[in-house]
């Protein structure tokens, strides 16, 4: 008889060690679960919504644009200034030293190649957020034919680069390709 009590034994012991597995296991699948079921809305939520992601890109015509003439449109709720530079606008610009400036870019590196008349920038000035002039007809172009930010005074060249005041950079050039000679894509 005590043989039988010591098999009774091993094999509760047995299956105790079962049980506490399944049990270790359940916990840990039920944990794993409800982390997802935690993790899933908040990345969702974080994702841009409908209305961002229908404004991610951006169309515009340009074949209303003569040289000279600069146009402000609207690109993911900012400002973007298009400005069709005239000759003396483009030699006005090449004519500065690159090395020279604040934030040192040249025009070719802030156009595309083959159509350095289109000057594409943000029209968000890079000190504090505010929105330059020089874009619409009879505004202020500042003190090198550009843009001017009258909030604190920095001042951009033909090229929208900064010249003085306290902008840090230049006035940021998007992406965007030419979908044809008349359609910019922006975006």
């Amino acid at each position: 008889m005590a043989e039988q009590a010591s098999i009774d034994t091993s094999a509760e012991a047995g299956e105790g060690v079962r049980r506490r597995d399944f049990i270790n296991i359940a916990a840990v699948s039920f944990a794993g679960v409800s982390g997802v079921a935690v993790l899933v809305p908040l990345v969702s939520q974080m994702a841009p919504s409908a209305d961002v992601l229908a404004q991610s890109s951006t169309e515009i015509d340009i074949s209303a644009i003569t040289p000279g003439q600069a146009i402000k449109a609207v690109f993911r709720k900012q400002p973007v200034f298009i400005r069709n530079l005239t000759p003396e606008e483009i030699a006005s610009a090449d004519k500065v030293d690159a090395s020279s400036l604040r934030d040192p870019q040249t025009l070719e590196e802030r156009t595309k190649e083959g159509k350095t008349n289109w000057l594409i920038t943000m029209g968000v000035c890079t000190h504090l957020g505010c929105v330059p002039l020089g874009a619409g007809e009879g505004e202020v172009k500042g003190e090198f034919g550009g843009y001017f930010c009258p909030c604190h005074g920095s001042h951009y060249d033909t090229a929208a680069r900064i010249r003085k005041g306290p902008a840090p950079k230049n006035l940021e050039v998007p992406e965007y390709a030419f979908i044809s000679d008349t359609v910019v894509k922006i975006g």
